[in-house]
This record gives C-alpha cells, structure tokens and sequence, in this order.
C-alpha cells in the first residue's frame, strides 16, 4: 500500500512538473521592454466611472501606497533619467514655487514680487506610467506580463495654464536588473 502511495505520489509530481515545464517551454518573449501610461481618473465626467478610471477611493488608496513607498526610502527611486532620488528629493518633487507680480492696495500703489509655494495633491496624479516585460505562451495564446517598473503622472501645464503633455514623477523599480546603464 504505502509503494502505491509512493508510486503515485511521484506520478504525480512528474505530471506536475512537466506541465509547469512545458508552459515555460511555450513561452516566448514578446518584449522585454514596453512603457506606457494608464489613466486612473477619467478626463471625461460624461464617460461611465470605469472608463479610463479607478473608482475614488481606490484610486486615492493606490496613489497613496506608490507615495508612501517613494517616502519612505525601502525602495528605488529614480528620476525620469533614471538618476537615484532620496527620500527627501521625492518629496520635494511636488513642490512648485510660482512667481506671482501684486500690486500694493494703499498709495503709493507699487507692484511687488512674490512666490506662492503649489504642493503636489494626490487628486493631482491621474495616470501610473508602467514598464514591463511581455511573454506569450503560443501554444495556448496566453499572455504574461511582469511589471518592473512604476510611476505616478501628473499633469504639466505652462505658465499661461497651456496643457504641455503628461509628467513623469518619478520610477519606482521593482526588478533589480533596472534601471538598465546606457
């Protein structure tokens, strides 16, 4: 009884392996590097909420954990040239200093300079930038992806309020093979 169990047993791991072997076999690599950015606020109030969008308070939760683990120095964190950050260079990534010209309310009525500190809002980020590795298992066109990289999107307007495009805060690697020496 207890050589059937055996025989069995070992069947049964030879069957098990086999199949995760094969998988692998079949896998071929698609590319092993693709980024692109995914929206998680909607730039549409008339779409239907899931379009282009995390519900609210996932989307503040998810935006919050990236945050936090930018802060709190246990991760890799890189500029847009993959240039190391420190914890306090990422907080302070938010932050924008704008020069405003005032003009004093009581005679003599002269102008003055002054800068108005903008921190960075969490509501402020409303896409994750994403780099990846893609497989393909062709024999079952079942697709993988191995996330490697993230970051939070802002976006980026001039001194007018003219939209320039989207901004990358940072990178946050999670593969220690990146970010790759050029």
């Amino acid at each position: 009884m207890k050589l059937i169990k055996f025989i069995l047993l070992i069947i049964f791991i030879d069957f098990f392996i086999s199949c995760n072997t094969s998988s692998r076999k079949n896998m071929i690599v698609i590319t092993e590097r693709i980024q692109y950015d995914v929206p998680i606020k909607s730039p549409d109030p008339d779409f239907d909420w899931w379009v282009q969008n995390l519900e609210g308070p996932r989307r503040e939760a998810f935006v919050k954990m990236i945050m936090e683990a930018a802060y709190s120095g246990k991760y890799r964190v890189y500029d847009y040239f993959n240039k190391p950050l420190t914890p306090e260079q990422v907080k302070n990534i938010g932050i924008r200093r704008v020069p405003f010209t005032f003009q004093r309310t009581s005679p003599p009525y002269d102008s003055y300079d002054t800068l108005i500190e903008q921190n960075l809002e969490l509501r402020d980020i409303t896409r994750v930038r994403f780099l990846e590795e893609w497989y393909m298992d062709e024999r079952h066109f079942k697709m993988n992806k191995k996330i490697v990289g993230m970051g939070p999107v802002i976006e980026d307007f001039d001194e007018n309020g003219n939209f320039r495009g989207y901004r990358l805060l940072f990178w946050i690697y999670m593969d220690e093979k990146y970010p790759i020496a050029n």
